[in-house]
């Protein structure tokens, strides 16, 4: 489970950008070179390594050198741990609902036997 506030804070300012979850979903289905994950997007090889720096910053892209290319592969592990941080407020707001839940139930069973009483 994550402890760190600062890796959360990266994996999730990482998360935050459509371009470097597309990004993400490419390299799920396999390590790529920069220039094919630039491919889809209309901006520039420069704005393509931005995005990358900040998700390898979160730990979520690992880049190596092959010759004059660079390959990037997908590190999920802090996906994983920012899942497990959300799964547990998932959790608190399925017990707040479903207590909720009791409480209307409770109040219009009390209405439907006081409009029985009148």
């Amino acid at each position: 489970m994550v402890t760190n506030s600062r890796q959360l804070d990266l994996t999730f300012g990482a998360l935050a950008d459509p371009t470097r979850r597309a990004i993400l979903a490419r390299l799920a289905r396999g390590e790529a070179t920069v220039g094919e994950l630039a491919r889809p997007f209309d901006m520039s090889r420069p704005a393509i390594s931005k995005h990358l720096r900040v998700l390898e910053r979160a730990g979520l892209v690992r880049r190596a050198r092959d010759g004059r290319l660079s390959r990037c592969e997908l590190d999920a592990e802090p996906i994983r741990d920012a899942a497990e941080w959300v799964e547990r407020y998932r959790t608190f707001w399925e017990s707040q609902l479903d207590a909720l839940s009791r409480y209307l139930e409770e109040e219009n069973s009390n209405r439907d036997q006081e409009e029985e009483a009148s």
